[in-house]
């Protein structure tokens, strides 16, 4: 058996070190989260129970923690929703250069490098001159989407880059319209990265604390009132709610996984059916 150089055990040492650092917090969350009735928000435990999440189903004494859920909920399907079909027009758009594209490429992404607390305050102050309700359905909203749109516009960009447009032009000499080209050719084929920006716009959205801090109006979305639980819960239900959540998250993560593995089980069989047709 070969042996390995003493750098593989270093690497291997150090990769283990950051997992370890980036996945700790989570886990003792959730390790401390199986308190007793009587344990409290360090170690060591006193018991294990199911106490905890037991009390997160009941009336809590403060906040609101399921409408906060729901709100983040409804404000992540919208923010997923207007990133994916935004993101799709404006990598279609983006396909031919026009006047000013570049300046409009850089101008949708600027805001990822502006301070997240700004872009919420920016938010917040246009819709008070505007006269217009501070709400997380609006200005929650348009503050999530300076977020997500370009890492969505980033991902079209680079699929309709490496498009092969051989496909478009056969369907275009079958006759097809360029709406029919649109919606029979090229989304199928980009329905797996199209399933990305979804899960980015959603993921992104979901736990987004900053840009909703000053545009949630009254109020709150879960990132929110989990911050808000952090000044004044003093059990462990906050940690119950903290590994809901996670789980939640991945949750959703696995589903549009699972998602992309049955397109591309049923687009190989497709392949394999036409081939065997040929």
């Amino acid at each position: 058996m070969e042996k390995r150089p003493r750098s593989f055990y270093v690497l291997a040492a150090f990769f283990g070190l950051f997992v370890l650092f980036l996945y700790g917090p989570t886990i003792t969350i959730g390790i401390l989260s199986f308190q007793g009735e009587g344990g409290g928000l360090t170690f060591p435990m006193r018991g294990v129970s199911l106490h905890w999440f037991r009390d997160l189903f009941q009336e809590q004494a403060v906040g609101d923690i399921w409408g906060a859920f729901r709100r983040s909920l409804a404000l992540g399907l919208l923010v997923m929703v207007v990133t994916v079909v935004v993101s799709v027009m404006a990598g279609l758009a983006f396909r031919k250069r026009f006047a000013g594209s570049a300046l409009l490429f850089y101008l949708a992404i600027a805001s990822l490098v502006i301070p997240s607390i700004l872009i919420s305050l920016g938010v917040g102050l246009i819709f008070n001159q505007l006269g217009l309700k501070i709400h997380w359905a609006t200005s929650g909203l348009g503050s999530q989407l300076t977020w997500t749109l370009p890492f969505g516009l980033l991902i079209m960009f680079a699929v309709f880059n490496r498009f092969d447009k051989s496909y478009e032009e056969a369907a275009r000499d079958q006759g097809a319209t360029a709406w029919q080209t649109i919606r029979y050719v090229v989304l199928p084929i980009i329905a797996p990265s199209l399933l990305g920006v979804a899960l980015f716009g959603f993921t992104l959205s979901y736990d987004e604390f900053a840009r909703t801090l000053l545009t949630a109006g009254s109020y709150n979305t879960l990132p929110l009132e989990i911050f808000g639980m952090t000044t004044n819960v003093t059990t462990p239900v906050i940690y119950a709610l903290g590994t809901l959540t996670t789980v939640f998250s991945f949750l959703i993560i696995g589903a549009f996984l699972f998602t992309v593995w049955v397109m591309a089980k049923r687009r190989a069989r497709h392949g394999s059916d036409a081939g065997k047709g040929v």
